[in-house]
């Protein structure tokens, strides 16, 4: 069940069996000479399809993040820490005010974790400073860090999948986007790995975008592998996160 094909009708009998609602997370920003600019939204987003298909409500896609990193690339989009943290909050203040209780953020992207999890802080103590009991379940989940996901990226591609444009997250994004593959000539073969800081310091360090990555070894195959391990670990986690604490999510 998607939120943006929903009427408030459905959402609201949504609401009679379940307070539990799915937000993908991601961001707008390179991913090296053959990966799109989507990369870190497509992603969750996909599973997160797939997620709604099995009856739980998700959210539009969060598709801008915190990516101040990669603003020396043309294309990369970022929001400060702040303002991420603001638009979360309002995001789940709006949902929580109709009744939602339990929020799974769905993220693609490892430069959001420190503000996700800030925001989730925020909406915390709003309610200890008031002196009253948060109803609110807050989680974030990482589509790339799930068991199942990790043990493919291991089996397929080992220490080549790097840090950033990753021959995993490519082969996804291929799996949901066929027509959209692109091809390039990538030298050296293994981008350079290292520390990042600013957008400067990265474009001077890593000059195509990649981090440690080939992705030139992902395929459409290896996406719909990907798929599939990224679902079934979103599934099992978001359920049992929906079952805490007394909450109504299936």
């Amino acid at each position: 069940m998607r939120l943006q094909l929903s009427t408030w009708p459905e959402v609201e009998a949504y609401l009679n069996r379940s307070t539990g609602v799915v937000i993908p997370i991601g961001s707008t920003e390179q991913h090296g000479p053959t990966g799109l600019i989507g990369t870190d939204a497509i992603c969750p987003e996909t599973i997160a399809v797939g997620m709604a298909e099995e009856g739980i409500l998700v959210a539009p896609t969060l598709s801008i993040g915190m990516a101040q990193h990669h603003l020396a690339f043309p294309g990369s989009i970022t929001l400060r820490p702040s303002t991420l943290i603001a638009v979360i909050r309002d995001v789940v203040g709006s949902l929580a005010s109709q009744g939602f209780t339990h929020f799974y953020f769905l993220n693609g992207h490892g430069g959001n974790i420190a503000t996700v999890q800030a925001a989730f802080a925020e909406l915390w103590a709003d309610a200890s400073l008031a002196g009253r009991a948060s109803s609110l379940h807050l989680k974030l989940g990482n589509w790339f860090a799930g068991p199942r996901v990790t043990k493919l990226s291991r089996e397929l591609f080992g220490e080549a999948d790097g840090k950033h444009a990753t021959a995993s997250e490519v082969s996804l994004t291929w799996h949901a986007w066929p027509d959209q593959q692109r091809d390039a000539e990538l030298v050296p073969e293994r981008a350079p790995d290292g520390a990042i800081r600013d957008a400067a310091g990265y474009r001077a360090t890593f000059a195509d975008g990649r981090i440690g990555s080939e992705p030139q070894r992902a395929s459409r195959e290896f996406g719909s592998r990907f798929y599939e391990a990224g679902l079934a670990d979103a599934l099992d986690e978001y359920r049992q996160f929906a079952q805490s604490d007394d909450a109504k999510g299936k």
